[in-house]
């Protein structure tokens, strides 16, 4: 986040604003509502990560390939950067609930779809990388894998829809733990499911998984009225998107700052799956990710209870030179303990991280053009990650693992890094990590991040019709806390 940047993220520079965007007082049943949308989400998250774990671990099973992984990952980002504008767009025009049943149904759809590629060819010429159905019968589970994402965008709007701005970082903080008792069951099942069932009933579990939560989505109702069209903006209404992210000065640094966060996090989705298995059978590799992954309700756990403090653009950077220095440093050694140990950390700051953009937009951006903002950024930031993976997938695999397995290599960094079969990528972990801790000080001394505190501090509470501010104590009063917010509504 250079200041080289700020011509396009000053007050300065920025269009004339428009009025702040004000949030409404969540609708009678709004939080009862909220987590009914947010479990069958989280069902469908489970779903999706489940099969993509399995593919992942599948693959590198039995082909011993990071390349192949490397690559499958990085087609997963690259797909929701193209379609991350028309998601956004999809969701500001049309109801969310509608938004999420059609999301689920081409989900359901394509997984369908890879069960009968699976069951019309033998499981040699699906795992043989150069041939065409490997390709194929992965790509179509990206894409179910890929338009799935679609209700995660409008389930962040619906925070706004649903729930009172004062409590908009305790709801993102409870997403976040829901995520991350959704990446406990998907670590835990992926791995035994392919190592004890095989790639057939994985996919034969994720279709009926996914049939069930599409039941449960359509006796859901959620509150909201038709959204006006803008007949003339197009299905990626990318200039509707640049014109609301640059009505909010700083708005654009935030989202920049997460895409180089994402670029360094493409790393860590190269290589984190296939330094695990080095070090751990496949079935317990996904038990390891699963006691990790109760970082993520520790987390957003603590978020759901206590918010993100005053200010979340400065919780953010903390948190980020804090993953920075667990990427470096949790595989410093080859010991099974603290790359689990480190995992569970970087998990648990991981929410901190994604509530603190989510909130910050929630505020600042008009609940018509979030969609589009959420959509931009999710393009934006994930963009990052592919260029990452498809870069240091091949650099580690034939350049910096082979060099660490020589004595040059050995005698270079064994002192630092110590032995064994996977320095060459502790070695792309550090330096990773290193870049990340740098990046997020120098972020603090930009003054887009200034500009950006000052305006999320300035912008308005929830309102009610009259357009009075309502205390944040009184908006909790009148729908109640995240966690008990149906006792009076019962």
């Amino acid at each position: 986040m250079s200041d080289d940047l700020r011509p396009d993220m000053d007050a300065a520079a920025a269009p004339p604003a428009a009025a702040a965007p004000r949030s409404q007082l969540a609708p009678p049943g709004g939080e009862r509502t909220f987590r009914h949308v947010l479990v069958n989400t989280a069902a469908a998250n489970v779903t999706t990560s489940f099969l993509w774990f399995a593919l992942t671990f599948w693959v590198y099973i039995e082909t011993e390939s990071v390349l192949a992984t490397g690559i499958i990952g990085g087609a997963y980002m690259l797909l929701l950067a193209i379609f991350g504008m028309v998601f956004g767009t999809l969701v500001d025009r049309h109801r969310k609930h509608r938004i999420m049943v059609v999301s689920a149904f081409a989900t359901l759809a394509a997984f369908l779809v890879a069960g009968a590629v699976y069951l019309a060819q033998p499981e040699s010429a699906l795992l043989d990388l150069g041939g065409p159905w490997f390709w194929l019968f992965s790509g179509i589970i990206l894409a179910g894998a890929v338009v799935e994402n679609l209700r995660n965008i409008a389930l962040s709007t619906t925070v706004t829809l649903l729930i009172p701005v004062e409590r908009h970082a305790n709801a993102n903080g409870l997403v976040g733990t829901v995520q991350g008792l959704a990446f406990l069951v998907t670590s835990v099942f992926s791995g035994l499911s392919i190592g004890l069932l095989g790639m057939g009933w994985t996919l034969v579990i994720a279709i009926v998984m996914t049939a069930v939560a599409l039941l449960h989505l359509l006796t859901v109702r959620v509150p909201e009225g038709q959204p006006e069209r803008d007949e003339s903006a197009k299905a990626a209404d990318v200039r509707g998107a640049a014109l609301a992210i640059r009505a909010v000065p700083g708005l654009f640094a935030l989202i920049i700052f997460s895409t180089f966060n994402n670029l360094i996090g493409g790393v860590y989705m190269a290589l984190m799956d296939p330094y695990g298995l080095t070090l751990f059978p496949v079935e317990w590799w996904g038990v390891v990710l699963a006691v990790g992954s109760t970082g993520f309700l520790v987390g957003g756990g603590l978020i759901a209870a206590k918010g993100l403090g005053r200010n979340p653009i400065r919780t953010l950077l903390f948190v980020v030179i804090g993953m920075g220095a667990l990427g470096a440093l949790f595989t410093i050694r080859e010991w099974g303990w603290l790359y689990a140990v480190g995992i569970w950390a970087y998990m648990a700051l991981v929410p901190a991280a994604e509530a603190a953009e989510q909130t910050v937009i929630q505020k600042v951006v008009p609940f018509e053009k979030q969609g589009r903002v959420f959509g931009a950024a999710t393009a934006l930031e994930v963009s990052a990650a592919p260029i990452t993976s498809f870069l240091v997938a091949p650099i580690a695999q034939f350049w910096v693992i082979p060099y660490m397995r020589t004595g040059a290599g050995d005698d270079a960094w064994g002192w630092l890094l110590g032995e064994g079969e996977a320095r060459g990528i502790a070695l792309v972990f550090l330096f990773a990590g290193l870049i990340m801790i740098v990046f997020g000080v120098l972020a603090f001394l930009t003054k887009s991040y200034r500009v950006l505190s000052a305006e999320y501090a300035e912008a308005p509470g929830s309102v009610p019709a009259t357009g009075e501010t309502v205390p944040p104590a009184a908006a909790r009063g009148a729908v109640g806390g995240m966690a008990g917010g149906d006792a009076n509504q019962s």
